[in-house]
C-alpha cells in the first residue's frame, strides 16, 4: 500500500502543491515524527472519537494530548476514543491508525487543535505507516474545512 488514492486524487485535481515522503514504518505519531525528523510539534496526528453516536476526526501536533473533555465540550457531549472495531471499516484504503486529516474523504467532520493551524506547514499520514505527506497548513484548511478550536495540551 501507498499514499491513499483517494488522498491522492484530492490533492492533485485541486492543484495543491505538496511533497510525499516515505520513512521507516513507525506505528505512533511520535515514532513517525522521529524517523522522518520532524518535529511532534509539524506532525499531525488524526485521532478518531465518538461523540455520541458520531464519529469525528481530531488532528492535533503529535507532541500534544487530545483532551477528550475540552472537545466534548467544544461538541456539547461527551467524547471518547472510538476503538479499531468502530472505524476500520471508515478508512478502507488505510492501514489502520495510519488515517489522513481529511475527514471529507470519509464523510466525517475535522477538528483540529489551534496550535496546530498556526503552523505554515503540516507533515501526516498519507495511508500507511510508512508514507506521509508535506503540505502549507492554509492549502489543508482550504481543502479540509477544519473546525479550529482548543482541546490539545502538551504531552
Amino acid at each position: 500500500m501507498s499514499v491513499s488514492t483517494r488522498l491522492k486524487t484530492l490533492l492533485d485535481e485541486n492543484h495543491i502543491s505538496y511533497t510525499p515522503m516515505v520513512h521507516t514504518t513507525a506505528f505512533t505519531s511520535q515514532g513517525a515524527a522521529a524517523t522522518m525528523k520532524v518535529s511532534g510539534k509539524e506532525l499531525a496526528k488524526t485521532v478518531v472519537v465518538r461523540a455520541g453516536d458520531f464519529t469525528v476526526l481530531a488532528v492535533l501536533p503529535a507532541a500534544h494530548h487530545a483532551s477528550l473533555e475540552k472537545l466534548g465540550n467544544v461538541l456539547g457531549k461527551p467524547v471518547r476514543l472510538a476503538t479499531e472495531q468502530e472505524f476500520g471499516e471508515l478508512f478502507p484504503d488505510c492501514e489502520l491508525g495510519a488515517m489522513p486529516p481529511f475527514g471529507e474523504l470519509y464523510g466525517l467532520p475535522i477538528y483540529v487543535d489551534k496550535s496546530l493551524a498556526a503552523d505554515e506547514e503540516i507533515v501526516f499520514n498519507a495511508g500507511t505507516h510508512h508514507d506521509a505527506i508535506r503540505l502549507r497548513y492554509a492549502d489543508f484548511a482550504r481543502l479540509a474545512k477544519p473546525t479550529v478550536c482548543s482541546f490539545a495540551s502538551k504531552g
